[in-house]
């Protein structure tokens, strides 16, 4: 009886592995069993950091707008409640934007931020 060694698939399969982990360094590019726990810890690495990303450029967004109504005298808090009672809907990076490139369209913002808060609210 022939033992059945699934060759070519297994060859395909490895290769694979072996083109994901062309330019890691040493036995991590070199060996099966090293390259394939690198590229499998890597493809992880980079699914989590696909989704670090986004939630390290919001924080980045916000300290840059809390920066820029800190300077206008008004604190982030007060800030954004000041744009939803007002109706703007920008999203955090718009704002980041328009402070740091736009800052005369931002102080239009921080004053209609101001005029929401002082406006009296209707009770529910």
């Amino acid at each position: 009886m022939v033992r059945a060694t699934y060759g070519a698939p297994r060859r395909r399969k490895k290769a694979r592995y072996f083109k994901r982990a062309k330019g890691f360094w040493g036995g991590r590019s070199r060996l099966w069993r090293t390259v394939y726990e690198s590229v499998v810890r890597a493809l992880a690495y980079g699914t989590r950091d696909r989704h670090r990303k986004k939630r390290e450029y919001r924080t980045l967004w916000i300290a840059r707008i809390n920066a820029a109504t800190r300077m206008r005298g008004i604190s982030y808090s007060a800030f954004i409640d000041g744009l939803k009672k007002g109706g703007v809907e920008l999203n955090r990076k718009q704002l980041s934007e328009l402070a740091a490139l736009d800052p005369a369209t931002f102080d239009q913002l921080v004053a209609v931020a101001r005029a929401a808060r002082e406006q009296p609210t209707a009770a529910k």
